[in-house]
């Protein structure tokens, strides 16, 4: 196992604590990877912590040479399938698995349709027989699920319109990068309620951060993953607190947070929901009503109506570590998916 073996050398000054945190992982092997809400607190800082480690022992810092690195997946692959265009997953899943010694083959639009000219239940069955993981990148959270029922190995979620989890996993390690324990700590979430939150909340929570959600009338979170966020607030010592106003949200907050208002598919809705987020821009003004270093996310892309140049490339701004993050994260979910943590 690969944390096994960097305690064994200690080598990179390895942490027993973090060690003994990624033997919480041993219960992902063979599973899916759908949503936050389906690890344990335990797997969650198991995940985080196999990140970090990923991070130190392959990222440009490391002391560690490339030739001498664990390469755990070796003869291991992933079939990555997107109906979406992707600049993060794809760059992050593929070299992520060349790291660790593995292989990723990219499935677009052009190569395969999933439901369309073959059943999701035979695509399912075909790559598990090619593949060590499937990894979907889809339109409709009832794909991810239709393929986790038919598939014989491990599925990842890379984005549904109902969950983002692999985001979620990046943008918390960029916050205990930078602040450490997160437990007590406020985020504020301003803008649509939409499958990047529903993770992020989860995740939050889970940590022990208190929650402040503001999005306009008609673009609520779903309100099954807020009552699921709101156990977990009670259970691990946050609160939750739901606005549609953003200085509300963002008022005391340590951390904030936004994304696209107009998601892919959303197109013909621009000129509408650029009008109903109006007030709803991350600017100087607001990030001024957050506590005293105060940090900004985004996940990526983009766009300028969403946050100001001032805040986006701001001392403030975590966005390109948070990116960053997302190949330690993914690193991270296969090699505990397949028993390697």
């Amino acid at each position: 196992r690969f944390a096994r073996s960097l305690a064994s050398s200690n080598q990179l000054g390895f942490d027993m604590k973090k060690y003994l945190s990624t033997s919480a992982l041993s219960g992902m092997a063979g599973r899916h990877f759908l949503s936050i809400d389906e690890l344990s607190n335990e797997e969650l800082r198991g995940l985080l912590d196999l990140s970090k480690q990923y991070k130190a022992t392959y990222g440009k810092d490391s002391t560690m040479p490339g030739t001498e690195a664990p390469k755990p997946l070796t003869g291991k692959s992933v079939s990555m399938i997107f109906q979406k265009r992707s600049t993060r997953t794809r760059v992050s899943t593929e070299t992520g698995m060349n790291l660790l010694g593995g292989h990723a083959l990219f499935l677009g639009p052009s190569d395969i349709q999933l439901g369309v000219n073959e059943s999701m239940r035979d695509t399912a069955n075909v790559l598990s027989r090619f593949n060590s993981i499937i990894l979907a990148r889809v339109y409709g959270h009832d794909d991810i699920v239709e393929l986790s029922k038919h598939a014989t190995v491990p599925i990842i979620n890379a984005l549904s319109d109902l969950h983002h989890p692999l985001q979620t996993l990046a943008d918390l390690m960029a916050l205990e990068d930078h602040f450490g324990d997160l437990k007590g700590k406020t985020l504020a979430w301003v803008g649509d309620g939409n499958n990047v939150l529903h993770d992020l909340m989860i995740g939050a929570a889970k940590l022990g951060m208190n929650v402040n959600v503001a999005t306009p009338a008609g673009y609520e979170a779903n309100s099954r993953i807020v009552d699921i966020t709101k156990k977990l607030a009670d259970e691990n010592g946050g609160k939750v607190f739901l606005t549609a106003v953003a200085d509300e949200a963002v008022t005391g907050s340590d951390v904030v947070v936004t994304d696209t208002w107009v998601s892919m598919g959303q197109e013909e809705e621009y000129a509408k929901r650029i009008e109903e987020f109006a007030g709803y821009e991350v600017n100087s003004s607001l990030m001024a009503k957050a506590n005293d270093g105060a940090v900004f996310l985004h996940c990526l892309p983009r766009h300028p109506e969403e946050v100001t140049d001032e805040v986006f490339y701001s001392e403030q701004s975590l966005v390109f570590p948070e990116a960053e993050n997302r190949m330690w994260t993914v690193m991270a979910v296969m090699a505990a998916q397949l028993g390697k943590a």
